[in-house]
């Protein structure tokens, strides 16, 4: 019988005891990275051994660690995603100034830049619903706080990752392929720089310091998924709304970067996670698919994850198939087949139907079901939960149908 691959798209919830554990370390002097502790580590080694288990024992054929090397604090969180690299990486320092904190900034044709995080256009459409506490758009509290480039960027995370891979290696059984998340270039390099001359340097500085973490991950034998919302998320993040064309070349830098970074690196080892930013807003302001899918092809990657589950992108699944000419035929398609930004419980039947959609188009043996974004932090641990026995299930009936 043919069988549906499923995975996640990173985070999944953490433990009560994982999250007062984060809460309770202590900081070096830099104020970003967090101190460890045997107890700690060991504390983590056996959250991940868990959540592998069960992640299989809801059907998840292709388990991650749950991003629990990456610290969150709290129970909400959005962030944690990104907010590990500072405690991984030089040359950063928290100053005054940051993005949620730097004046807007206004882009002009032919000269895109990247405003403030409170002056995206979507905040700024709906900045009533946004002020709103009650409204459920809050995005919850970070582990540490974004800081600045303000010195030579370098990879600092040996041990780290070290840990990450040692601990999900341990987890798994024999012959099951696990994967860790790691951001992107282009991601990372949107905090706020004050030492490198030009965007380009920084990216660049960036790309030579994640590309360390990228190896010691592929080294491993497991899956890199590389999160990079930022092809997608940057276009809310410029004003006035710039020209397709425009935006299109900003993109290729970050695309650029990512070869870069991946060069050498075994292709069918990497994933690369798009999206359009996980918060809970309206996100009138995305970016429509058909616009960026050929430029977010030209990465070398062997899997393309994407959301393919919520109300503003579920439709898109009709540019895959208009554009299949496009796909090139050694890519494996990982679509977003439950949604992170609604706490309804998607029918296993409207999961098959999703999968089955994106089975029709590539064939069931490149489809990869997963989430649309990481659900850690982001829904209630029993929903979220919920959602992947759905996932496994769902999987389980397309299986039997293609």
């Amino acid at each position: 019988m043919t069988t549906i691959e499923t995975t996640t798209a990173g985070s999944l919830p953490r433990t009560q005891a994982l999250i007062d554990a984060n809460a309770a370390r202590s900081f070096a002097e830099d104020g970003l990275t967090l101190q460890s502790t045997p107890e700690f580590e060991a504390l983590v080694a056996e959250a991940v051994r868990d959540v592998v288990a069960r992640q299989r024992e809801l059907g998840i054929t292709q388990p991650g660690d749950g991003e629990f090397g990456k610290a969150m604090s709290n129970a909400l969180d959005y962030g944690a995603w990104w907010t590990y690299s500072f405690q991984r990486t030089s040359g950063l320092t928290i100053t005054e100034r940051n993005i949620f904190t730097q004046e807007p900034v206004r882009s002009a044709p032919g000269d895109v830049r990247l405003t403030s995080f409170p002056d995206r256009r979507d905040w700024t459409a709906f900045a009533e619903a946004y002020r709103d506490p009650e409204s459920g758009i809050g995005v919850g509290t970070n582990a540490t706080a974004f800081p600045t480039t303000t010195g030579p960027v370098a990879y600092t995370g040996q041990r780290a990752v070290a840990a990450d891979t040692r601990n999900l290696r341990a987890a798994l059984q024999p012959g099951e392929r696990g994967f860790i998340t790691a951001i992107a270039p282009g991601s990372a390099a949107r905090i706020e720089n004050a030492y490198y001359p030009t965007e380009q340097a920084h990216i660049d500085a960036w790309t030579a310091a994640l590309r360390e973490e990228y190896r010691a991950v592929t080294d491993a034998g497991l899956i890199l998924q590389i999160d990079d919302p930022s092809l997608a998320e940057n276009w809310d993040q410029i004003t006035p709304e710039p020209s397709v064309e425009d935006y299109l070349a900003f993109t290729q830098i970050r695309i650029d970067a990512i070869n870069e970074a991946i060069a050498g690196l075994p292709k069918e080892q990497i994933r690369l996670h798009l999206c359009w930013g996980s918060w809970h807003g309206p996100h009138t302001t995305d970016i429509e698919l058909r616009h960026i899918l050929r430029t977010v092809l030209g990465a070398n990657v062997g899997q393309i994850s994407f959301e393919a589950a919520n109300a503003r992108h579920e439709h898109e699944w009709a540019v895959w198939e208009e554009h299949a000419d496009l796909i090139p035929d050694d890519l494996v398609l990982v679509p977003g087949v439950i949604g992170h930004s609604t706490n309804l419980v998607e029918h296993p039947e409207l999961v098959a139907q999703r999968i089955g959609r994106f089975a029709r188009i590539v064939g069931p043996e490149r489809v990869i079901a997963a989430t649309d974004c990481g659900l850690g932090g982001r829904i209630h641990p029993q929903i979220a939960w919920a959602k992947l026995e759905a996932l496994g299930e769902g999987a389980r009936r397309a299986a039997r149908r293609v």
